[in-house]
């Protein structure tokens, strides 16, 4: 399992780096495909000392990313945090792998929380499509995406990139700014 730790607004000193590699290298114990863990420390400007450091954690998985995010007003209790939400995210997918019959042994493994303890399980109703929606899509730059996506007031708009000649989505982040995702190149 390859981790990335990246620091946004702030150093990430050997010690830090070093409590981030404790308390998320543990999770490869829990699911064995993992392929990358990406996690990002960050320091936002606040009025308020509350929720002002930030960690996120991305993981790749056999083609599945799992994601966490926590903020709090230390750097520690943000990764214990986030830390915790990965192992809810690792047991949620491997109930819905199990409840869909594609575990190996047929049966999910058992993933135990910090001391030892058992997880409790999360039962989720089962979710379904309940609409469907086509529309034709136009060649726009991203500006124009922006523009479009304002003047309908969604959260997200997909369009096709008339620079890359692709589709991308374009979607709105907590912090009021954009986030564009771009398919990679196989």
């Amino acid at each position: 399992m390859q981790m990335v730790i990246r620091g946004k607004n702030l150093e990430v000193p050997e010690p830090l780096r070093d409590y981030v590699q404790k308390k998320l290298g543990k999770l490869d114990r829990y699911l064995d495909n993992i392929t990358s863990v990406t996690v990002e420390l960050a320091r936002e400007k606040t009025k308020s000392s509350q929720d002002r450091h930030v960690a996120q954690v991305t993981l790749l998985a056999n083609g599945t990313i799992l994601r966490g995010e926590e903020k709090a007003d230390e750097l520690h209790t943000a990764i214990d945090s986030v830390a915790n939400v990965m192992h809810r995210q690792i047991v949620r997918y491997k109930e819905k792998l199990y409840s869909r019959g594609r575990t190996s042994a047929g049966k999910p493994l058992p993933i135990e929380g910090e001391e030892g303890a058992p997880l409790e399980a999360v039962n989720e109703p089962s979710r379904r499509i309940v609409k469907m929606k086509q529309f034709s899509i136009k060649p726009m730059t991203v500006e124009e995406a922006v523009d479009q996506m304002e003047l309908l007031g969604h959260d997200f708009f997909v369009f096709f990139n008339a620079a890359t000649e692709q589709v991308n989505v374009l979607y709105r982040r907590d912090d009021g700014d954009y986030g564009l995702i771009e398919p990679e190149a196989a």
